[in-house]
């Protein structure tokens, strides 16, 4: 695997104006990493943000991210992401300069009603987009998870973060072995997902509106019940429901998103703290709390089959 290098601000103005073919002489844009622990992404002036592969896996997937997001454009109401360059950083290894979606993000605004419809939009459209031409691009497809082995695993990791005072284990009876049995992934059901959503790639400006969708690299040929329990730690469980049930998915796919959004909360939380895992433990306990949101109608005969709500 090649060793990338630790990036600088002198180099990385280097790059940028290797990407722009800037050779007027000048210094260079102004150039700070996006945050201290992510030496890989750096803005660029107020307008772009430069994405550096770490090494050659991540470079194939920031090379597919570009047709993806060409792919997913057209279909969806937010905005994607479009990248005004593109190289390589060091052998082997991918850049891309993209311009930068004007906002916060949904750790640090709350998203309104008509933020919600942005991201029903968003599933309908990534429903929209044809599995062939995904595949054409080198989308690949992943396996439906086990949401009875996840359960089990989120059933010991509840146990542990009850040992240290930071959740009622029994929240977890709530979802018995029949329950999840009765959510596995329908046959069939395979759509294009971002397979990524956290709070900080999705876009909210101060309204409550969604203006965007960053971070495209793990985009997958799936099960849609993961984009809705990415949603339910970004934005919270039942706006997460809210959004995918206006986007036409019923009973199923939501409540599997928010048990799957839950149970990897958990166990998430309780690796960190035993020293298994990284983040921040703020961040995890926040999306514990979203993904434990209650939502209006939790159990599957609450809900009618075709999305709606009695």
């Amino acid at each position: 695997m090649t060793q990338a290098p630790t990036p600088t601000a002198d180099s990385v103005r280097r790059l940028v104006r290797s990407l722009l073919k800037d050779g007027d002489g000048t210094k260079g844009p102004d150039v700070r990493p996006v945050t201290e622990d992510r030496a890989y992404t750096w803005w660029v002036g107020t307008r772009h943000v430069l994405r550096l592969a770490p090494d050659r896996e991540a470079s194939v997937a920031r090379r597919r991210e570009l047709r993806v997001r060409d792919l997913v454009r057209p279909h969806v109401p937010v905005t994607v992401p479009v990248s005004v360059a593109h190289g390589e950083w060091a052998p082997g290894l991918a850049c891309t300069l993209d311009t930068k979606v004007p906002g916060g993000t949904a750790d640090e605004h709350d998203v309104s009603a008509v933020g919600e419809a942005d991201l029903a939009g968003l599933l309908q459209g990534l429903r929209a987009v044809p599995a062939r031409q995904a595949e054409a691009l080198g989308v690949p497809r992943t396996a439906p998870r086990s949401l009875e082995a996840l359960r089990r695993m989120a059933v010991h990791a509840a146990e542990r973060l009850a040992a240290a005072d930071e959740f009622d284990a029994a929240r977890l009876l709530q979802l018995p072995p029949a329950g999840a049995a009765q959510l596995a992934a329908q046959p069939g059901t395979a759509v294009l997902t971002h397979h990524g959503l956290t709070g900080e790639h999705v876009v909210v400006s101060a309204d409550g509106r969604v203006r965007g969708i960053l971070e495209w690299t793990q985009a997958a040929l799936g099960d849609p019940a993961e984009d809705i329990a990415g949603l339910a730690v970004a934005v919270g469980s039942p706006a997460a429901v809210r959004a995918a049930t206006l986007a036409g998915y019923g009973a199923r796919p939501c409540l599997r998103g928010l048990w799957l959004a839950r149970c990897d909360a958990v166990i998430r939380l309780a690796d960190h703290l035993e020293g298994r895992g990284g983040g921040s433990p703020v961040l995890l306990r926040t999306q514990l709390r979203r993904a434990w949101e209650p939502i209006l109608l939790e159990r599957l005969s609450d809900f009618k089959e075709d999305g709606t709500e009695p």
